[in-house]
């Protein structure tokens, strides 16, 4: 049976407002993206992910949804999508897009029409709920904080919406629902899609008895009630049944847990082909005993016909160098080439973040007016009705702020750093003179020219994209594994700690390995006597037949 092209692949998170500007209005698009398809080509990438582009009105950067068959102006028109699928195709790109299946925009025809009356026939397309004495029918809380009920005041009953109230949850019981989603993805199948990413996908059912949700020992709401609930696997197993009927048609999707128990639940056996693991990259500080737990932790969890996520950056993340490098420039970058080591030679299918390959640091709002995204703003509005200071709030909306990993692609020195000739839709990131990536091509020990060098290895050797384990191990600071298939054997190691290691002791490779790749040396002593430097990673390739 031939391997599904998307388990050697390694994807491209693209942002789409923020990537490349074409027509020079401060805000990304296709035309720009395609600009830019000869830079992903030369980076060695074979997958593109997209973010929202549908007609929205950007509550939530375009994860609220307000027609899922049009373009949105601000990236252009179904000419320049098409545009962009055929010259993506012709370069051996594989597309995938991000679709809202959970929710819709209070601005969407279907909610218009859901919330005209009680009576009609689109009312039980969304989750709507009589008052409870007066008030709120239970005491859910949005994710993006406050409750997640609004009233309507129009029909007298409250809808619910598990983030923005400009986000109104869809009620997937209904099956004019499910039929209504399959003909928006076949929409898009027909439009030379190659996939999926599914946004918060586990949030499509809610408990049909609306219980009150627990509270921790620390006051935090427990989300019992409100995903993960009977029927959800149902609901999936449905839509990714008529999306596999496409050849080659990829399903990834986002699951909000944090338990790898219930992440495993969601893929394989006829549901989406991976899921997105947080656990891996998410820990706000560089945690070496969490980042082996967490790999022995997948290899446990995942049956022979799963398939782990590797990724340490998002939309919804801080990007991973800022997190990592203990405020120290010269160790961000030395832990940056090693968890692009990791990402790029560990089990699973790798999904890079625009900007990675070159080192985007953080972005951090100085005002509230520098801010743009919901659940900063959110926050902000929050901590003020608590009483907290505008200085007290603002930092509290830095903490829950998502705009951290979403400035322009920096792509030269100039001053709106190449994504645009105009003052873009948010601000640029830091050092954005410095670290773009006309000035990393040219340094031969670049956080670029190293993810260049890895995905081309990666590409080269069935053992690192598609290998078993054959041991994973820990020696102190440093993480071990041998991957093998194909008559090789690849040995990776990552130093992460301040000491050097003598590899081969205790450690067998079989045939004769040679050194592939190391952060460090181009050339290196036989493996017998090999050393390995604080922060190095290596990766020693050996054929077994």
């Amino acid at each position: 049976m031939e391997t599904p092209w998307w388990k050697s692949a390694v994807f491209y998170e693209i942002y789409m407002p923020s990537f490349c500007d074409g027509n020079g209005d401060g805000i990304g698009d296709f035309a720009g993206i395609v600009s830019k398809l000869d830079e992903l080509q030369e980076l060695g990438v074979e997958g593109l992910w997209l973010t929202p582009f549908y007609l929205s009105p950007k509550v939530d950067n375009g994860y609220d949804i307000a027609d899922y068959t049009t373009i949105d102006p601000d990236y252009g028109t179904m000419v320049d999508f098409d545009t962009f699928i055929r010259e993506a195709h012709d370069r051996g790109f594989k597309v995938i897009v991000d679709l809202v299946l959970n929710h819709t925009s209070v601005e969407h025809p279907w909610f218009k029409e859901s919330r005209s009356s009680q009576t009609n026939p689109k009312r039980d397309w969304y989750i709507w709920k009589d008052p409870v004495e007066g008030d709120v029918p239970n005491n859910w809380e949005s994710f993006f904080g406050g409750l997640a009920w609004e009233y309507d005041e129009s029909t007298g009953q409250y809808y619910y919406h598990a983030f923005a109230k400009e986000q109104v949850d869809l009620n997937w019981a209904n099956p004019d629902v499910r039929t209504a989603m399959k003909e928006v993805m076949g929409f898009w199948l027909d439009k030379g899609i190659n996939g999926f990413r599914l946004d918060v996908i586990n949030f499509l059912k809610v408990s049909g008895e609306f219980l009150d949700n627990p509270y921790d020992a620390a006051g935090e709401q427990q989300h019992v009630h409100d995903k993960d609930q009977a029927g959800i696997l149902d609901a999936i197993a449905e839509i990714c049944a008529y999306v596999h009927e496409r050849e080659g048609a990829f399903m990834v999707g986002e699951i909000g847990s944090e338990d790898m128990d219930v992440l495993s639940r969601y893929s394989g056996k006829g549901l989406l082909d991976v899921v997105f693991n947080f656990n891996l990259g998410s820990q706000e500080t560089f945690s070496f005993d969490r980042l082996y737990t967490e790999l022995q932790k997948m290899e446990e969890v995942h049956a022979s016909d799963q398939v782990p996520t590797l990724f340490f950056s998002s939309h919804d993340m801080p990007r991973h160098i800022s997190r990592f490098g203990d405020g120290n420039p010269e160790l961000e970058e030395k832990r940056a080439k090693l968890i692009a080591t990791l990402m790029l030679t560990a089990k699973g299918v790798p999904f890079l973040y625009y900007g990675d390959e070159i080192g985007m640091r953080d972005f951090v709002a100085e005002t509230i007016e520098d801010m743009r995204d919901v659940q900063g703003l959110t926050a902000y509005q929050l901590a003020l009705a608590n009483g907290k200071s505008s200085e007290e709030a603002l930092h509290m909306a830095n903490a829950k702020c998502r705009d951290k990993s979403r400035t322009p692609m920096q792509w030269t020195e100039e001053k709106f750093g190449g994504f645009s000739d105009a003052e873009p839709w948010i601000g640029m990131g830091p050092q954005h003179r410095l670290l773009n990536v006309r000035a990393e091509k040219q340094r031969p020990d670049s956080i670029y020219q190293f993810y260049r060098k890895l995905i081309a290895l990666r590409r080269r050797h069935p053992a690192l994209y598609g290998g078993y384990y054959a041991l994973m191990e820990r020696r102190e600071d440093t993480l071990l594994y041998v991957r093998r298939a194909a008559g090789e054997e690849a040995l990776v190691a990552l130093n992460f700690g301040a000491k050097t290691l003598a590899l081969s002791s205790g450690l067998r490779i079989a045939g004769n390995p040679y050194l592939a790749l190391s952060n460090y040396r181009e050339t290196a002593e036989d493996f017998g006597s090999f050393i390995l430097r604080p922060y190095e990673a290596v990766v020693w390739i050996s054929e077994t037949n």
